[in-house]
């Protein structure tokens, strides 16, 4: 089945002098024009390929990687604004365009937009939205706590920054769980803290508590071993000269340290932690 707005893998049927053509399935043939070849294939191969419209909306092939695809959420500039609406820049020739009646505000040249690409059931173009949030918590969200998701950081408010969750679900990361910079249009990999009863998703930057203090523990371990096998950082220093330096709580990095010492790796001193050198 042809995936329009996404990337396929399709058989090369027809080589002519500007390009290939490849099997789209239903006796539909797409073009592959010659400057997206880099070696010349020859008929059967498969090539990977992203499959769009070209601006006479005949479907066409790029071995180019848009800056996002249908079902996608995204960060985009607008390059132009007309009649029609407004055309964002999306790594390919031709810009994606944005409805005015699928615009939450109305857009304007070179400022930069979170929108979500769909391929629109009527005309059967891929086009934007930027109201995204009508594309969000659709379907009913089915995670355990700990689970790795990607996260994209859509707005910000007084108590945390809203996500958007693999392309489907609203989320929320808390500053105060936060210990590295964070801005609106970063995305990540989190983690699920719960899935409340209303759906709503609380998201970790940080792996599920086991995970994360062993990570930290070999972090801080390999920190101590290129500043010379000590450290003045210890379990007296600041939370925030801690969370500058290895981007932790206090509370984490006790774990941390108290692991390491468990398993030998570390001496801990009043004011000093060293490395336990193998005699």
């Amino acid at each position: 089945m042809l995936n329009i707005g996404k990337f396929n893998t399709l058989k090369v049927v027809k080589i002519v002098d500007f390009g290939v053509y490849l099997d789209g399935g239903n006796n539909i043939e797409i073009l592959l024009p010659s400057r997206y070849i880099t070696n010349v294939p020859t008929i059967g191969d498969e090539i990977d390929v992203f499959v769009y419209a070209d601006s006479e909306d005949r479907l066409i092939a790029t071995t180019e990687t848009p800056y996002t695809q249908v079902g996608k959420f995204a960060f985009l500039e607008v390059a132009s604004v007309n009649k029609v609406g407004a055309f964002i820049n999306w790594g390919l020739m031709k810009d994606l365009l944005v409805p005015y009646n699928e615009q939450r505000s109305r857009m304007k040249q070179g400022r930069r937009y979170l929108v979500y690409t769909y391929l629109d059931d009527t005309t059967k173009r891929i086009v934007a939205s930027s109201k995204y949030e009508k594309f969000l918590g659709n379907t009913i969200p089915m995670y355990e706590k700990g689970d790795k998701v990607k996260c994209l950081v859509c707005d910000e408010n007084e108590i945390g920054y809203k996500l958007i969750i693999d392309d489907l679900h609203k989320g929320i990361i808390y500053k105060n769980e936060i210990f590295r910079n964070i801005e609106i249009g970063d995305s990540f990999d989190g983690y699920i803290k719960q899935v409340r009863d209303d759906n709503k998703i609380d998201v970790t930057i940080n792996d599920v508590a086991v995970n994360r203090i062993d990570a930290l523990a070999e972090r801080f371990y390999q920190f101590v071993k290129i500043n010379g096998g000590s450290t003045m950082l210890c379990d007296k220093s600041s939370p925030e000269e801690i969370k500058s330096i290895l981007q932790c709580s206090k509370k984490d990095f006790k774990k941390a340290i108290g692991a390491l010492y468990k398993s030998h790796r570390i001496n801990i001193d009043e004011n000093k932690i060293t490395i336990v050198v193998d005699k």
